[in-house]
């Protein structure tokens, strides 16, 4: 008789298949995983997705080869074993063919987030994903802060940190650094703020 033996599922690959399970029964939830830490994600509301579709087309306008994929899943920090779901992510078209609901990262040249109007946006925006995504090498974070009424722009990462954070109001123009290299006026996200 012949033993299986089966490699031990790690708390990562758990992840990945519950929420492979949960995609399959509602669209409403989208899980993360930060620092070990399941997070869960509101459904965005309609400024949220103006907000998305708003820059799409900027991005589009710079660079057709370019997109910002919305929500796809991404592989982060350490050895890979974060999971995270950007609003949005800067690479190219065909960046994510094949890859699965978790991404490598390595086409990515920005996140982009907009913050949501729940108690887990500072946390998750504001502090987690910053980190996970500069640990990631992700060039640029680009964050839409609706509370503040501020945009903030994440570069240099060096392995820990951004060392470079440049935050804007809205109403001014702000310049996205390579490898991006956008500006963006930012005087339409007055209207999509509560």
């Amino acid at each position: 008789m012949t033993a299986i033996h089966s490699e031990p599922r790690t708390f990562t690959d758990t992840f990945d298949t519950a929420t492979a399970q949960l995609a399959r029964a509602t669209r409403d939830i989208r899980l993360e995983l930060i620092d070990g830490q399941v997070r869960s994600k509101v459904a965005p509301d309609g400024d949220h997705g103006r907000i998305i579709q708003w820059l799409t087309r900027i991005c589009m306008q710079h660079e057709p080869d370019l997109w910002l994929h919305p929500d796809q899943g991404l592989k982060v920090q350490e050895y890979r074993k974060g999971r995270v779901r950007p609003d949005g992510c800067l690479a190219p078209m065909d960046a994510f063919v094949g890859q699965g609901e978790w991404a490598g990262p390595g086409d990515v040249l920005m996140a982009v987030e907009v913050t949501s109007y729940d108690r887990d946006t500072d946390a998750r925006d504001r502090v987690e994903k910053p980190r996970a995504y500069a640990e990631t090498g992700i060039p640029v974070y680009l964050l839409v802060d609706r509370d503040t009424h501020e945009v903030l722009v994440h570069s240099e990462p060096d392995g820990t940190r951004y060392e470079s954070v440049r935050i804007v109001p809205f109403g001014k123009d702000v310049t996205l650094p390579d490898p991006v290299g956008i500006t963006l006026d930012t005087e339409p996200l007055k209207e999509w703020v509560r």
